[in-house]
């Protein structure tokens, strides 16, 4: 007789696993996270293999994971060499941001270069990826594809003779595995489908890319476990309605986790900007007060942003406060010390803050030029032609050095920015180590 299936409550956020339900995820502490489901075949008994068996770790022949190029350079570079035989990518973003285009002209000029790539797609028909292929000029004799939501059909196809040097299923939220309880993209069906999947590529060479949907908090739908299996995860950001996109590293075992691919949307696909330092400036009118130009630092590679302020007269109780691509929090901290530092009445005037071009930066040294260019607004004032900040403002309404100060302050002197105001660095004749520094030397008539 068949065993009775026993029922197991998993947490949505980090995919523990408790006999019994609780109010608070024993593992991750979370609330009202556990969800019930049954435990069945596809539990970690399904992930045991023959590697289990303890060897020596000196005498293992071992594997040669010398990654392969991809064709796309900036890729290469995020990748830390290419695709590596035996491992797990998972690519990240919001619906409609360019995920399965990336990955499928990765496809085609992997396949271009000889190589066997399958792409397994659960979202779109045959034809409808032949089509998206033909307006990409990807298509090639070479790139395989299959539609199917069955995660077992991409197990077979990454344990195949001959084995597949590149294997792409998009996407793990529609798959789905037998014997394991829950509809496709429920906590257990993403962790079945991943498990199979990296188990499956680990045993042959084949390189694995998994495509993931986010949650309407930017995090990677499904349990936080899902990146914990994978040796790579990236993330693809930016506004739909823009044009830009930038591609992220948040894990990586085989190379750098701080670079990042800033890319273009195109008619046919996605292309690298080989040069980004001034892309997000746009067509910046210096003339015009609350725009600061600030050098800011994402990964390692230092870029010009501009970050624009609007002060305008509030007819509130209640004034407005709003920031796009920044914290909103960090804004009301800005304004609170300059505020309480330069003795200013902000209560009257409702205030605005976004970075220029869509952009989402979380970079501390943008508190300068935030700072300069509310100050700018206030006062209604353009900032001088060329200045460029970088710095953090601290509640005392210091400015504190932030990361990566020889490395901007090369991009601003060979962009041929000045005057440069930063910490500890010349400005105007003088050095900006204040708050009341920076508004003596830029408004000293306001």
């Amino acid at each position: 007789m068949a065993a009775k299936a026993k029922k197991v409550y998993t947490c949505s956020a980090c995919g523990g696993v408790s006999p019994t339900w609780r109010g608070q995820c024993p593992r991750c502490g979370a609330w009202n996270t556990l969800v019930e489901g049954l435990a069945g075949p596809g539990g970690s008994k399904a992930l045991a293999s023959a590697s289990a068996t303890p060897v020596p770790l000196g005498s293992h022949p071992g594997e040669d994971f010398t990654p392969a190029p991809t064709g796309i350079d900036g890729l290469d570079r995020v990748l830390g060499g290419g695709l590596t035989p035996g491992g797990a990518v998972l690519l990240g973003g919001e619906p409609g941001i360019g995920k399965s285009t990336l990955l499928l002209q990765l496809a085609g000029l992997a396949a271009a270069s000889g190589r066997r790539v399958v792409y397994v797609s659960g979202e779109e028909s045959l034809p409808q990826l032949k089509a998206r292929a033909e307006r990409l000029g990807v298509l090639h004799e070479g790139l395989l594809a299959a539609a199917t939501t069955d995660a077992g059909a991409a197990v077979d196809i990454l344990g195949a003779t001959p084995a597949p040097d590149l294997v792409i299923v998009d996407s793990v939220q529609t798959m789905h595995v037998s014997g394991v309880e829950g509809a496709p993209g429920s906590v257990s069906q993403v962790r079945g489908v991943a498990a199979s999947c990296v188990e499956a590529a680990k045993r042959g060479q084949a390189c694995l890319m998994l495509v993931g949907h986010v949650t309407k908090d930017g995090q990677i739908a499904g349990p936080k476990l899902l990146e914990h299996m994978v040796d790579t995860v990236l993330y693809l950001e930016g506004e739909r309605r823009h044009l830009f996109r930038i591609l992220r590293v948040l894990k990586n075992r085989y190379g750098p986790t701080d670079e990042l691919l800033v890319m273009e949307m195109r008619e046919r696909g996605l292309s690298e900007v080989p040069d980004p330092s001034t892309f997000f400036l746009g067509d910046r009118d210096p003339a015009v007060s609350g725009s600061a130009v600030v050098m800011a630092v994402e990964g390692r590679r230092p870029f010009a942003v501009e970050v624009q302020a609007l002060a305008a007269k509030s007819f509130l109780s209640m004034p407005r406060r709003a920031a796009l691509g920044l914290d909103v929090g960090r804004l009301h901290l800005l304004l609170a010390v300059l505020e309480k530092r330069l003795r200013l009445n902000l209560g009257q005037v409702d205030l605005y803050a976004k970075i220029g071009g869509g952009l989402k930066i979380p970079d501390p040294g943008l508190d300068l030029g935030i700072a300069a260019a509310v100050l700018s607004s206030f006062y209604d004032r353009p900032l001088p032609a060329g200045a460029v900040f970088w710095g953090e403002v601290d509640l005392s309404g210091r400015i504190r050095p932030v990361a990566g100060h020889d490395t901007r302050l090369k991009q601003a002197e060979r962009l041929g920015y000045g005057p440069i105001l930063c910490p500890n660095a010349a400005g105007l004749g003088s050095k900006v180590e204040t708050l009341p520094d920076l508004a003596r030397l830029l408004f000293a008539k306001a």
